[in-house]
Order: structure tokens, then C-alpha cells, then sequence
């Protein structure tokens, strides 16, 4: 059995309902998983690959998803949030800044992102993202190598229940893409 399976077998083993138990022992599953040598085939083969998405596992009982990423240097994801599903963001190679916002709102009703702040995850680090979390990605140090375990199928999420959220930039604000109207309505 290599440490992919490991991962998966113990992840089935401790998963539930969203708790502080269920997400710290995902955590530590992951910090587990980060630290497999690249001889493992399955590893060198992501690195070989360096494909830009590559679904590892998704639990056909439980529903989460692991997913690796490998992102080139100077790779920026816009703010956005999870929807209802919660993440966690394993570096294995590289080193990725994350920035964390929230979202306030305007006297006159207009919602923008106020950013609290950032950090770097460099290799053999986790960040945890919880339902509502709003954050950004940049990989600073590339190409890295990041796993993103879901708790959910986030691409179906997004496509049937429209829970997620992602932000542009307007005016200097990073605000809702969908509180921004097209180009073509604005003349």
C-alpha cells in the first residue's frame, strides 16, 4: 500500500460531519501525505506530469476529493470563497501566499472585500479553509506542487447550486463578480 492509500483509507476511517476533529484529523492526514518521498511512483509521476489539474481520489461514499495542482511562478487566483464546502491547501512543492478577507458591506448596500492579511505555505505546510472563508492564492516560488482536498465535488457545487463565490476587481475594490454588470450595460 503506498501513501496515497494510506491517506484515503484513514481519512474514510475519521470522516463525519464538519467538526474540529474531523477537519484537524484530515490536517494531519495531509501532513502525513506531504511528507512522501518522490521515489513513490505516484508522486514522481505529478511531478513528471506537472499537470495543471489532476483529480487523485474522490470517495464514492463520503464525496470528498483530492485534487493536485501544479501552478507556475507568478500564478494569482482571485478572491473567492467555498460555498458551503469547506478545503484544505497542501504545499508539497513550491511556496503559495494566501490572502484571507472579509466581506463588508457599504452604507449604500455595495459589498467589497476588506483583506485581514496573508501567509505563505511553503512545502509541507497546510491551510485550512472553513464554509464562508474567504481567501486569494499566489504562487510565489514555482512551479509548486499543491494537493486541495474538498469535502465536497466543488466544480458540481458550483454548477448546481451556485453557492460559491468569486470576486473581481472594480474601482480598486475587490467586490462579488455578480454585483458587477457588463461592459455592454454600462454605455
Amino acid at each position: 500500500m503506498n501513501s496515497l492509500d494510506r491517506f484515503v483509507e484513514r481519512v474514510q476511517s475519521i470522516w463525519g460531519p464538519l467538526s474540529s476533529e474531523v477537519v484537524a484529523g484530515c490536517q494531519q492526514q495531509l501532513d502525513v501525505l506531504l511528507k512522501t518521498p518522490v521515489t513513490e511512483p505516484w508522486l514522481a509521476d505529478l511531478h513528471q506530469q506537472a499537470s495543471a489539474q489532476q483529480e487523485m481520489y474522490r470517495d464514492p461514499v463520503n464525496g470528498f476529493v483530492l485534487l493536485a495542482h501544479t501552478e507556475p511562478e507568478g500564478l494569482y487566483r482571485p478572491p473567492h470563497d467555498h460555498g458551503r464546502g469547506w478545503v484544505i491547501y497542501a504545499v508539497q512543492h513550491g511556496e503559495i501566499e494566501m490572502g484571507t478577507y472579509a466581506r463588508v458591506q457599504d452604507p449604500d448596500g455595495k459589498v467589497k472585500l476588506v483583506k485581514r492579511g496573508s501567509s505563505r505555505v511553503r512545502a509541507g505546510q497546510t491551510q485550512v479553509y472553513l464554509p464562508g472563508d474567504i481567501h486569494d492564492t499566489h504562487c510565489i516560488s514555482g512551479p509548486a506542487l499543491l494537493f486541495r482536498f474538498t469535502e465536497r465535488d466543488l466544480k458540481k457545487e458550483d454548477k448546481e447550486a451556485r453557492k460559491l463565490t468569486r470576486y473581481v476587481k472594480q474601482g480598486g475594490d475587490w467586490v462579488p463578480a455578480s454585483q458587477c454588470a457588463p461592459e455592454w450595460l454600462k454605455s
